[in-house]
């Protein structure tokens, strides 16, 4: 290629970052960056693949003659914060300055209901994609210049529109991740503009991968089987033996044939039976198996029928899209935006209130057991909470618990109980305890309090940014997961029949919106953990209500309102009580009390 065609070349000694590179949609836009000349650093948890990738960089290289180079960091994880710092400080070193940042790195995370899975599969997912964006964007940020471009790949199931949620069962980790993520590239949007750097956030619909035939829709068949129940095996050898299931699905005949045969006879020791029936439990597994790759392709299908052209994304095509992104104009125009490029016609249900009609029904909660969470110190607060309590206790309410990581000497008057929240075993004993000492829990109420919108979000320590994770991500699934399975009885995440009929009621009060005259990037830095709330919230009320046919509901209360003003504290403290009274009554599952006029 000759000197003109080289300089031709769209990024032409620009320096592109993209993590999670090694395999997939990273891997696409790695080869598209460096098609036009751009240096390409490469990152990932896995050296094989990263060095399969710099291999088809380097030959993209040296057909174009364009002397552009790549550099390789395997065993880097982006939701470790130290290793992050250490990448960049290397780049620095041997390219000076990045040009352009491609947040690309996720995982699926487990697919299964909310009670069923661990808190380490949920921290694990959320860390990767939310925190890794985080990690990566504030450390590139000082050695980029005017001019650089942030773009952060997104997943279409959590943008929002007004009075509606896209809910995405059995991925309540995705989606709080994904939701906060889209909030977090506008935030950054705002932040970065007297830099003269740009970050956009864009929303792929379903693209043809390996991670969505092989790994997402045939878990999630294979979940709906497991709580639905399948003739030969119980819900638990069904989750128990899943992966075992997947490392079979799509080989050939004698393999599977072979897999299922030394699977039967691991259950049958498992089951202390030696003298079952080995071929009828390997017809039952074989059954589960071809009803799993069934419905996997039903959900396929279903998918499609939601895009007008019946056809999902390539990886080249999103490696495009990306490519149009940071494209100099492009990006200014669409700077701060969240850009839905899915195609896809999701239909839901409206899922966002502004008024909880007064409850008809609060005899309901005489001689009733609640529990009140809060992770805050903050004093109006610890006012909430108290003026609440008082409230039900008037209603007749038998007993009030309250759980907080610190001691207030301001509700000594009520039973307390210190907690740490990101000890799931510890809440799991407290829900026990509450229910042996006092009866069966018909409400849990979590405060989260609020963080200062004042305080730049890429100002942030790695400490101050995990807090706020945990207190608005996950220590609120923590509770709701600790909840429902004590509501639902013992034994039911593993035993998902155990859901069905449950009762009760579950509030998580988020943080308030900003007061008084409010800027731009205020009301973005606010969003944020809105974005991972609504999300999970709804994902979850989906499970409870379509999958597990559970009376159980889980509702977000939001208070202020878009012109500052103060929350209303006795229009709040109402609509948490009518909310728990009769939850199944309630259609909405977000509440913006503020925003509403009163009936």
């Amino acid at each position: 290629m000759d000197l003109q065609s080289i300089s031709s070349l769209k990024f032409t000694g620009k320096n592109v970052l993209i993590t999670g590179s090694g395999t997939g949609i990273g891997q696409t836009i790695a080869q598209k960056f460096a098609e036009e000349g751009a240096n390409i650093i490469i990152m990932g948890r896995r050296k094989e693949p990263l060095d399969f990738t710099a291999s088809i960089l380097e030959k993209i290289f040296k057909s174009s003659s364009s002397g552009a180079k790549v550099l390789s960091f395997p065993g880097i994880d982006v939701s470790d914060e130290m290793g992050i710092k250490d990448m960049f400080a290397d780049v620095k070193n041997k390219l000076g300055k990045i040009d352009i940042v491609i947040n690309n790195a996720g995982v699926s995370g487990p697919v299964k209901i909310f009670p069923s899975s661990s808190f380490e599969e949920f921290r694990d997912c959320v860390s990767i994609h939310l925190s890794g964006s985080f990690w990566t964007s504030q450390n590139a940020i000082p050695i980029m210049e005017k001019g650089g471009k942030i773009i952060t790949i997104s997943t279409y199931f959590t943008e929002e529109n007004r009075f509606e949620q896209r809910p995405y069962r059995f991925r309540t980790p995705y989606t709080a991740a994904q939701g906060a993520k889209n909030r977090l590239g506008e935030a950054l949007g705002w932040e970065l503009v007297d830099k003269g750097i740009t970050s956009i956030v864009t929303n792929p619909g379903p693209v043809h991968s390996d991670r969505i035939y092989k790994t997402v829709y045939p878990k999630a068949a294979m979940e709906f089987l497991r709580i639905s129940g399948y003739p030969g095996l119980t819900p638990q050898e069904i989750g128990k033996y899943a992966e075992r299931f997947f490392s079979v699905m799509g080989e050939s005949q004698e393999v599977v044939t072979s897999g299922l045969k030394d699977l039967s006879s691991e259950i049958l020791r498992a089951r202390n039976d030696s003298s079952g029936d080995q071929e009828s439990l390997r017809g039952s597994l074989s059954g589960l198996l071809n009803q799993t790759q069934e419905i996997a392709e039903k959900i396929q299908n279903n998918t499609r029928k939601m895009i007008s052209d019946g056809e999902f994304l390539t990886q080249e095509q999103v490696g495009e899209m990306v490519l149009c992104l940071a494209d100099d104009k492009m990006s200014k125009l669409l700077n701060s935006r969240v850009i839905p490029n899915d195609r896809v016609f999701y239909p839901v249900r409206p899922s966002v209130g502004s008024f909880v009609p007064a409850s008809k029904d609060q005899a309901a909660l005489k001689d009733k057991v609640i529990i009140i969470t809060t992770n805050s110190k903050r004093e109006k607060e610890i006012l909430r909470i108290r003026a609440l309590a008082s409230a039900l206790l008037g209603y007749g309410v038998k007993q009030i618990v309250i759980l907080s990581s610190a001691n207030h000497a301001e509700l000594k008057e009520f039973h307390t109980h210190s907690i740490d929240y990101l000890k799931d075993d510890e809440i799991e004993r407290l829900l026990r305890l509450v229910k042996s000492r006092f009866g069966q829990i018909f409400a849990l109420i979590h405060f989260t309090g609020e963080f200062d919108y004042s305080r730049q979000i890429l100002s942030l320590q790695g400490h101050e940014w995990q807090s706020l994770v945990d207190t608005y991500i996950n220590i609120p699934y923590l509770l709701i997961k600790g909840a429902v399975n004590s509501m639902s009885g013992e034994g039911a995440a593993e035993d998902p029949s155990k859901f069905k009929s449950s009762v009760g009621a579950i509030v998580i009060m988020g943080p308030d919106a900003p007061v008084g005259k409010v800027s731009g990037v205020v009301r973005a830095r606010s969003e944020v953990f809105k974005g991972a709330l609504r999300p999970l919230i709804t994902t979850i009320n989906q499970e409870l209500s379509d999958v597990l046919g559970s009376f159980i509901r889980s509702f977000l209360v939001l208070a202020g309102s878009i012109e500052g003003r103060q929350p209303d504290e006795a229009k709040l403290k109402q609509s948490i009580i009518n909310l728990i009274t009769s939850p199944a009554g309630f259609s909405e599952r977000i509440f913006y009390i503020d925003e509403g006029n009163s009936k």
